[in-house]
């Protein structure tokens, strides 16, 4: 009487794994083109950034840090940096780099296009609230399901899974950034001629700019937190570092690739904040 009756059954899980194996089978030359594309850019980031020198990164951070916070930033951020060089772990930290910039790149390509859609389209907005609901509440670990396979294993899986996990802030960002731009000086630019690109770019986008700075931030940060997670089906780098010592049960190595993780986060955080208070104090 009190147990949910076991005659009443929906097997949804079904259907998305034949929605996945019917992808796979009318659309895997276009999969793997993606794969080719994503795996190209990214590749080529991470040579980029291994090519360049040290102390040449120390001085990039202290620069950026400096004109964007204070000096004790910048000495800070150096500093952080410099520790994990000590620790053995420069060149894994520049692989997640890769990761993280490759995904942050395409989600910003893909949600800021979206968002604004979602601001000038109400039935777009309809569709995209609960989606984008759907993306931030699911258990991370479920997105490496699809990754896998549609794309196998390795670091384009879990670039696309960091996407999808990453991809709601700029587009949710995007959009409350532009509905917020007051109606008055919309409606003075209508009243001059313009048109809807026009209005876009040179009313909306600049003073959206902003709160699309902060979700550019927070993007940054949910990719910086799939690190670990994605390492479980082939990213290279800080994550693995973590994944390699839990499975070791080594606590050293552990805790140096966690602070890793930790040092790069609160950088980057503070640099796009930085950036976002600049284009806000400017406005």
């Amino acid at each position: 009487m009190f147990d949910f009756p076991s005659f009443i059954t929906f097997d949804l899980g079904q259907y998305v794994e034949n929605l996945i194996m019917w992808l796979l089978d009318n659309f895997g030359d276009f999969f793997d083109a993606v794969s080719k594309g994503i795996l190209w850019f990214m590749v080529n980031v991470k040579a980029f950034l291994l090519w360049l020198p040290w102390w040449l990164v120390l001085v990039i951070v202290a620069v950026l840090a400096l004109r964007l916070r204070n000096v004790l930033s910048a000495v800070v951020f150096t500093l952080l940096l410099f520790l994990i060089g000590t620790f053995g772990l420069w060149d894994q930290m520049m692989q997640t780099l890769a990761v993280v910039l490759t995904a942050v790149i395409i989600s910003l390509v893909l949600g800021v296009p979206l968002g604004i859609l979602t601001a000038y389209n109400s039935r777009v907005e309809t569709i995209m609230k609960p989606v984008l609901d759907a993306m931030q509440t699911m258990p991370s670990f479920v997105y490496l399901i699809p990754a896998m396979m549609l794309f196998g294993l390795g670091m384009v899986p879990a670039v696309f899974a960091t996407i999808i996990y990453a991809i709601p802030p700029v587009i949710r960002l995007t959009d409350l950034g532009i509905s917020s731009v007051s109606k008055d000086m919309v409606e003075a630019a209508n009243s001059f001629g313009v048109s809807t690109w026009q209005l876009l770019t040179k009313v909306q986008l600049p003073q959206a700019l902003p709160t699309i700075m902060t979700g550019i931030n927070q993007t940054t940060m949910m990719a910086l937190a799939m690190v670990v997670i994605a390492s479980m089906i082939g990213a290279k780098g800080l994550g693995l570092e973590v994944l390699i010592s839990i499975n070791r049960i080594d606590i050293a190595r552990g805790f140096e690739s966690g602070i890793g993780v930790v040092i790069l986060a609160v950088i980057i955080d503070r640099l796009s904040q930085g950036i976002a208070n600049r284009y806000r104090y400017t406005e």
